[in-house]
């Protein structure tokens, strides 16, 4: 309430989506629709209409689970701009109260938000957990680089609760980042060049229902360390 946003979470719980899809209000504008369930989309409705006309939805990445709702939510408001990588927004341009900054990795369009001293993150910083990287990995490190040097108050993820130790988490995650890549580089080390042996070595710790979004970040990783010349 301290920085006018509201959360309205969709009732779609899964081990990709911890206890649902979250969907931000930021004055008159939504970050992300979330998926088409009814009574979703009629509750983000409701708050909206409490604070007057919608002004825009704004879209973190294309994901089903963040932009299924959109038409659905758009025939709820009108015929309210979009705002998305899609729609050809970009890094830096301002719509409303969010200025966009562009965060690749979890997509390769993925898009943050600021307003204020609040960032809408989308799937690249989770209330609770990791994420998993299937582009640009050094991309995304910079990005998350870029958001720690900003002065921030909280952080709204896509799935979880608001992150309030900004830089506490986004350091954690740099460094989860490059743990990885020393357990990766050493496994190569070893000799090993198999997927399912380098996430034994590297991502032995992944639950066996995410093990194919490890290897998606696996693969992530192995492309950045061959453009660095270390593998």
């Amino acid at each position: 309430a301290d920085h006018d946003v509201a959360l309205v979470r969709a009732d779609n719980p899964s081990p990709l989506t911890l206890t649902g899809t979250n969907t931000w209000i930021v004055g008159r504008w939504v970050v992300d629709p979330g998926p088409a369930l009814d009574a979703h989309l009629d509750a983000v409705a409701a708050e909206l209409a409490a604070r007057g006309a919608a002004e825009g939805i704004a879209v973190t990445h294309d994901h089903a689970d963040h932009v299924e709702g959109l038409d659905a939510l758009r025939s709820r408001l009108g015929d309210v701009p979009v705002v998305s990588a899609r729609a050809g927004a970009a890094d830096g341009d301002v719509f409303g109260p969010l200025r966009v900054l562009a965060l690749p990795g979890h997509s390769d369009d993925h898009l943050a938000f600021v307003a204020g001293r609040a960032a809408f993150v989308g799937d690249a910083v989770l209330g609770e957990g990791s994420v998993f990287v299937s582009g640009d990995l050094a991309g995304y490190l910079d990005a998350l680089r870029r958001l720690r040097e900003l002065d921030l108050a909280v952080l709204c993820p896509g799935h979880g609760p608001p992150i309030w130790d900004v830089r506490g988490k986004l350091d954690a995650y740099l460094d989860h980042r490059l743990d990885r890549e020393r357990r990766l580089l050493a496994a190569l080390e070893r000799g090993l060049r198999g997927e399912d042996e380098l996430l034994d070595a590297a991502w032995a710790d992944a639950p066996a229902e995410l093990r194919p979004f490890a290897a998606i970040s696996l693969r992530a990783h192995l492309e950045k360390l061959r453009a660095e010349g270390r593998a």
